[in-house]
């Protein structure tokens, strides 16, 4: 019985420590979207030099909201600092995606806007629910990956991103 359960719990371990590996060095998925003004953006190449975080929010998502909002007042100084781009990508159907040029020009979001209707790059990015964030290296890997929002969870995304050093 020993045994058995050690040789489970050992392979346990190594499957937690093999998908952590995993996730730690998947790319960004190559996906058509369109940003706001229709133009489309494969989000393989988006082409920003320095970190970049990608933020899965809805209109109808009130931690979504919250959590892009307060980014945004923190923004210009993480900019400044680290050389960040935020991607704020939509989740928002064929019914509410109009919704979302109003809601983010009408907090003046200095962000890429991002509309994602059909939830392909939901689907490709492993996006279950929103507000689901994921931080990206200069190479593309994904390191950091955040789902929901609480007061405060900014300040860990930023000590994550200062992880990947300044501009």
């Amino acid at each position: 019985m020993k045994i058995t359960f050690t040789l489970l719990f050992s392979l346990f371990v190594g499957c937690l420590f093999a998908q952590e590996t995993e996730t730690s060095q998947k790319k960004i998925p190559s996906v058509i979207l369109k940003d706001m003004k229709g133009e489309s953006i494969n989000t393989a190449e988006m082409g920003f030099e320095g970190p970049v975080v990608i933020s899965f929010w809805a209109t109808w998502c009130s931690p979504c909201k919250k959590e892009l909002n307060t980014i945004h007042d923190l923004y210009p100084d993480w900019q400044d600092e680290t050389g960040v781009t935020l991607v704020a990508v939509s989740i928002d159907d064929e019914k509410t995606k109009r919704q979302v040029a109003i809601y983010a020009n009408g907090k003046a979001w200095d962000y890429k806007v991002l509309m994602d209707p059909n939830g392909d790059f939901k689907r490709a990015m492993g996006v279950n629910n929103v507000p689901h964030t994921f931080l990206i290296d200069n190479e593309g890997n994904i390191v950091y990956s955040h789902n929901n929002y609480a007061p405060g969870d900014e300040e860990e995304l930023y000590e994550e991103i200062l992880k990947l050093g300044t501009k």
